[in-house]
């Protein structure tokens, strides 16, 4: 696949006034292409290409859309292999990870287009007598898309295929990190009869390219996923536009390891939630809530699961753990065990950099033991290949410990009780939550978010996206009487 290094604004591949290089975090002397950087006029020539190319597309219809989705979706499964090797080269998944993203990219677009034909609206009787009722579901308008570097293919897509599914035109800002997956979704949409200006890609940094696109005013909502304090700074100046908003922010996923558990499940999933991924998911379990009657038999099995995961080249065969995505993640990683430390935690294993035969940001999955929930490795998301281990006595107090936080993403329980794993689902406060399961692992076709810092505005993902990307119109028309 040749790589684009342009933006695509208004039907048209177009060059930027400065490049970004695209570094392999796995081999640092790759250098996968130079990207072009959109400008503050660019956004403004996106956005007007939007407003203006809308109306025509949700005009076109509901099968035209279905097509077009349909399209989409059947060539990224069709070419899962080729984009996830892509993927994993720029972000550092694993490539088998990177090939199932891109997979279940192409269903986001196949399920959404099945969507697009199911719009219907709802006939209600009147109060007043002659009059008839008709609610509607319409298109909100122009939406701007902002997502992260490490989903670059499928986060973009359960935000894209549902916003052009129901109607809309869409501008897309992606993550300055991961250009290279953003050029080859944005290639496979700009050939699928898309009206022009109909969808747009922007690449640059975010304190230009981002916050001139989500507070334009020509954006009619905004949805968003990344960290706390950028979502704090957008929703000033999204609201301040009156603006639709959804956010998808931080977490600090807990699992709770119950004594009557299976407990060599509950390692397996521990291992998978904290360090798949290299624990850059939000729904990474970094909390193991773990009673006293199974902590020491638990933790030793932990900690020889993490030694065992195999760190290495993203596209080596073999390979469980990628590196972290770059330069100025590894340095964010390392300084979290210093702090951990600092705080009186006990590192078990892992924690440093290490080497390969490749240079590249390669770091050892890190346990910590002895840890109190109220330590800042407990309530700050770090992102990080590190796992911390918190004592409690009973379930009540795990249940208590892992409702104590802002966030309010994933949860799990590892339990053998049915009347266990019932209590928990009705009152760990987070919005997805899973019994026997690991913490990381969603499926596309329900809702998906979180409470508390986690999210804002409406769920994304399944039926549920309608609420966000589209507005409810009631309308009333006097019947008349027959002559």
């Amino acid at each position: 696949m040749t790589i684009e290094t342009r933006n695509y604004i208004n039907g048209a591949w177009q060059a930027g006034a400065q490049t970004v290089a695209n570094v392999n975090p796995s081999d640092l002397s790759d250098v996968i292409g130079h990207f072009a950087q959109a400008e503050a006029a660019d956004v403004d020539v996106a956005v007007a290409a939007a407003r203006a190319a809308q109306p025509g597309w949700w005009a076109a219809g509901i099968q035209r859309r279905h097509d077009a989705l349909m399209q989409i979706g059947t060539e990224l499964m069709a070419r899962s292999a080729e984009i996830g090797a892509l993927l994993a080269r720029e972000e550092g998944k694993p490539l088998a990870e990177g090939k199932g993203e891109v997979y279940r990219a192409g269903q986001f677009f196949t399920w959404f287009a099945a969507e697009a034909l199911r719009l219907q609206g709802d006939q209600a009787e009147s109060v007043r007598p002659g009059v008839e009722i008709e609610v509607r579901r319409e298109a909100v308008g122009v939406v701007a898309i902002v997502t992260p570097w490490n989903f670059p293919v499928a986060t973009p897509a359960w935000k894209i295929a549902p916003a052009l599914a129901y109607g809309n035109a869409v501008v897309w800002k992606p993550a300055n990190l991961t250009p290279a997956s953003a050029v080859a979704l944005a290639e496979i949409i700009s050939r699928a009869g898309l009206p022009p200006g109909c969808f747009n890609l922007v690449m640059g940094a975010g304190r230009e390219v981002g916050d001139r696109l989500v507070g334009h005013p020509g954006v009619d909502a905004v949805s968003f996923t990344g960290s706390v304090e950028v979502g704090q700074g957008i929703a000033a100046r999204v609201l301040g536009n009156r603006a639709k908003l959804q956010m998808e922010m931080g977490s600090k996923n807990p699992m709770l390891i119950m004594e009557d558990c299976d407990l060599d499940l509950a390692v397996a999933h521990a291992a998978n939630a904290a360090f798949g991924g290299t624990g850059q998911k939000c729904t990474a379990a970094s909390r193991l809530i773990v009673h006293r009657a199974v902590l020491e038999a638990f933790t030793e099995k932990l900690v020889k699961a993490a030694e065992a995961l195999r760190v290495g080249h993203a596209l080596a065969e073999g390979t469980q753990i990628g590196p972290v995505v770059s330069a100025g993640q590894l340095a964010s990683n390392l300084d979290w065990i210093t702090k951990g430390r600092a705080e009186g935690a006990e590192l078990l294993t892992g924690g440093q950099r290490l080497e390969r035969p490749t240079d590249g940001y390669f770091m050892a999955p890190a346990v910590f033991a002895a840890t109190r929930n109220d330590m800042a490795i407990n309530q700050t998301e770090m992102f990080a290949p590190i796992t911390a281990i918190i004592p409690a006595d009973s379930y009540a107090e795990a249940l208590a410990l892992a409702n104590d936080s802002p966030f309010g993403l994933t949860a799990g329980i590892m339990t053998r009780s049915l009347a266990r794993a019932n209590h928990f689902r009705a009152n760990m406060r987070a919005g997805c939550v899973m019994v026997n399961l690991p913490t990381a692992g969603t499926d596309y076709h329900v809702p998906f978010g979180g409470r508390g810092m986690s999210s804002f505005g409406p769920r994304e993902q399944g039926r549920y996206a309608a609420e966000f990307f589209t507005t409810v119109k009631t309308a009333y028309m006097a019947s008349g009487v027959p002559e």
